[in-house]
C-alpha cells in the first residue's frame, strides 16, 4: 500500500503524465481522494467506509470501549481470520429470478438472517443511541437485541422498533436482580431473553483502558462524577436497588439458573456465550430455547479461537432441536453465508452497525444492513442458493 501511494504521488506530480488526456481520471484517484472518508451514509461501499468515519466522530475512550479485545487480542483477530479458512463453491445456471433472504425465529419473520447484537451504552457513539438503531431495524425489518446496559429505556426502544425485540441479560452478582430485569423486559414486550454467560469472573480489556487514558475529556461529560455504573442505566432505574454495587459478572452462575429463569418468564430463553459442543448439549438438556455461539466479540476469554471455528461442534451437539445463532468477526455478506452454511440459523453483527451509528446515526445503521444484505444476496446467487435454507455445507470448501 505504501508503494502504491508513493507511485500515485509521483504520477500526480509529473507534468508529462498530467498532460495526457487519458490520465485525468487516474489523477483523480490519488491516495487522498481514494481514502477520504465518505460524506454520506449512502456513499459507503462497505462497512469499512463507515468505520473510517466513525473513528473520527467517536471520542477516544468510547472508541476504545467499542474496539477492544482482551489480553493480547488474539481472539479478536481469530474471529476475523476464521472466515478466511473457507472458500465458496460456486454453482451456475440456477434460476435465481426469485430469491428470498427471509427467516423466521420464534414466530417472527425477519427480512434477513443478519441481526443486531446487543452492545451497551450506544449513546456514547451517537445521540440517537439504541432508539436510532431501533428505527433502522424497523426500516430494514431486522432483529434487534437490547443490552442490559442500554443507554435508552426498553420502552423507548420497543416503541421505536414497532415490534418485539430481544433482551440481553447480564445476571450481575445478584441473581434476584437478574430475575427482576427479566420480568421488566417481559412486561415491556420483549419476545426473548439471551443470557450472557461468558463473563463469569470479568475480563482484561487493555485497548479500552489505553484509549481511555488518552481521552482528554472528563468522565462527567458522559457519566456521573464517579464514572459509568451499571445501576445508573435505564434498565435499573425502577428496581429500587440498594446494597453492594452491581457488576456484570456472576461467579456463582450455574446451569440451575436456567430453570429459575424459565420459571420466571414466558419469554424464550437463550444462552449467549457458548463455544463448545459439551455446553450446547447441556443447554438443550436444561431447556434453553436457543443458543448463541459467541465470545463477546473477542472480549471475554482469550481463547485464541474464532466463533466460526466453534460453530460446527455446537451445531452437531444441538442436532437441530433449537436455533443456533452466531456472532463475532462478521464484516462481509460472504462471512454471513459461511456461517449459515456451517449451520447457523442467524448471524449477528456488533461493531459494524455501531460504526454506522457513530458515523451517521440511524442512516448509518440502515446502510450497514443494506451493504451486508446485498453482499449476502450476491454470495447466495454465486453458490446457487435461492433461500437461506438452500445454503448448505456443500457451498463451502475448507482451505488446506
Amino acid at each position: 500500500m505504501d508503494d502504491r501511494r508513493a507511485f500515485l504521488r509521483f504520477l500526480a506530480a509529473s507534468p508529462l503524465y498530467a498532460g495526457l488526456p487519458w490520465a485525468r481520471a487516474a489523477l483523480a484517484q490519488t491516495p487522498e481522494a481514494v481514502e477520504a472518508p465518505v460524506a454520506r451514509a449512502q456513499d459507503a461501499l462497505d462497512v469499512f467506509d463507515l468505520q473510517k468515519v466513525a473513528q473520527h466522530t467517536i471520542p477516544p475512550a468510547h472508541w476504545g470501549y467499542l474496539m477492544t479485545g482482551v489480553d493480547g487480542e488474539e481472539t479478536l483477530k481469530a474471529n476475523r481470520e476464521a472466515y478466511a479458512r473457507w472458500e465458496l463453491r460456486t454453482r451456475r445456471l440456477v434460476d435465481l429470478s426469485k430469491m428470498d433472504m427471509g427467516i423466521e425465529l420464534f414466530g417472527n419473520r425477519y427480512a434477513s438472517p443478519i441481526f443486531l447484537c446487543p452492545l451497551g451504552y450506544q449513546r456514547a457513539f451517537n445521540p440517537d443511541g439504541e432508539v436510532g438503531v431501533a428505527r433502522a431495524a424497523k426500516a430494514r425489518n431486522a432483529l434487534q437485541i437490547l443490552s442490559t446496559v442500554s443507554s435508552s429505556s426498553i420502552d423507548d426502544v420497543i416503541k421505536a422498533r414497532g415490534a418485539p425485540i430481544w433482551y440481553q441479560l447480564y445476571t450481575t452478582n445478584n441473581l434476584d436482580v437478574a430475575v427482576k430485569l427479566v420480568k421488566q423486559a417481559e412486561a415491556a414486550g420483549a419476545a426473548a431473553v439471551a443470557m450472557t454467560i461468558d463473563l463469569p469472573v470479568g475480563r482484561n480489556t487493555e485497548t479500552s483502558v489505553r484509549l481511555a487514558r488518552s481521552d482528554t475529556r472528563t468522565c462527567t461529560s458522559c457519566h456521573g462524577p464517579a464514572g459509568p455504573t451499571m445501576t445508573g442505566r435505564p434498565m435499573f432505574a425502577n428496581l429500587g436497588l440498594s446494597g453492594p454495587p452491581l457488576v456484570n459478572s456472576t461467579p456463582s452462575l450455574t446451569w440451575d439458573f436456567i430453570r429459575r429463569l424459565k420459571d420466571a418468564t414466558k419469554m424464550k430463553v437463550l444462552v449467549k456465550g457458548l463455544e463448545s459442543g459439551d455446553d450446547a448439549a447441556l443447554a438443550v438438556k436444561y431447556g434453553c430455547d436457543g443458543v448463541m455461539v459467541s465470545n463477546h466479540g473477542g472480549r471475554a476469554t482469550e481463547t485464541g479461537r474464532g466463533t466460526l471455528e466453534s460453530l460446527p461442534e455446537v451445531v452437531a451437539a444441538v442436532k437441530g432441536r433449537i436455533p443456533v445463532l452466531v456472532d463475532g468477526g462478521v464484516r462481509r455478506g460472504t462471512d454471513a453465508l459461511k456461517a449459515l452454511a456451517l449451520g447457523a440459523t442467524a448471524v449477528g453483527i456488533g461493531r459494524p452497525y455501531i460504526w454506522g451509528l457513530g458515523a451517521f446515526g440511524q442512516p448509518g445503521v440502515e446502510r450497514t444492513l443494506d451493504v451486508l444484505n446485498n453482499e449476502l444476496r450476491l454470495a447466495m446467487g454465486g453458490v446457487g442458493a435461492r433461500t437461506i435454507r438452500e445454503i448448505t455445507p456443500a457451498a463451502l470448501i475448507r482451505r488446506i
